[in-house]
């Protein structure tokens, strides 16, 4: 497992620091050497941006808002709110350790874009709020080809795990949804249960490495086992 970790760490960040010496470091030294931070906004309050670094001789592994992000230097825009940033470490000798840094987001200094996948209320004529059916699996596939109405999402989403976020109404209370992709050969999520408003939806990486066009490209697809909603839209932040 060890070696498996390796490998993972290695393969995903050629950019790393040549850790290849023997040995490992403290959980102590690991945190003298690595710094979190979050911006100012200029009221004082903490801002929405956090910072992330470490100096230590490892390769790192920061885990914020529901993302990995794989380098000893990372940075990236939060919602407002308590979140707590952790750090994976990998010494040179497979010693894997752990340290986390709460910290807390209050004005927002660097607005999070959203970017539509559907419903973009600048093509509210060509992608209107639908109403998908019970078991029709066409209806939500995200298939230029094979959807009933949503687009194919492009790669760099999938591979980028971004988080989906789904704008929904009159969602009922029988409402019951599976995620799965348009092969019908895995299921990502079963029995999902959203509720009116905003709800996520988290890229893995074997849903981007199943559905992706540059994976095995079979399609992101969600289907309702019971219960109705609207669909407004479709999108993620960054």
């Amino acid at each position: 497992m060890l070696v498996a970790a390796v490998c993972a760490f290695a393969a995903c960040d050629p950019t790393h620091e040549d850790i290849s010496n023997a040995g490992h470091i403290t959980l102590d030294e690991l945190k003298a050497k690595t710094t979190v931070t979050v911006d100012k906004a200029a009221s004082g309050l903490n801002g929405n941006v956090i910072t992330c670094q470490t100096l230590a001789p490892v390769n790192a592994k920061w885990t914020m808002g529901g993302k990995d992000l794989l380098g000893n230097y990372a940075w990236k825009k939060m919602k407002l709110g308590d979140h707590v940033v952790v750090l994976t470490a990998l010494c040179p000798d497979g010693t894997l350790l752990t340290a986390e840094y709460p910290i807390s987001c209050q004005e927002i200094t660097d607005p999070l874009v959203k970017y539509y996948i559907y419903g973009d209320p600048k093509k509210a004529d060509t992608e209107p709020p639908f109403q998908p059916g019970a078991w029709d699996a066409a209806a939500m596939r995200f298939s230029s080809t094979e959807g009933a109405h949503l687009p194919t999402i492009p790669d760099d989403v999938y591979f980028g795990l971004k988080t989906l976020i789904f704008d929904v109404s009159d969602v009922t209370e029988d409402f019951d949804l599976k995620v799965m992709n348009g092969w019908w050969s895995n299921t990502y999520y079963d029995h999902v249960k959203w509720t009116n408003g905003l709800n996520e939806l988290q890229i893995t990486q074997t849903l981007a490495d199943e559905c992706a066009k540059g994976g095995e490209g079979r399609d992101l697809d969600l289907m309702l086992y019971s219960g109705s909603m609207t669909l407004n839209s479709v999108y993620y932040e960054e």
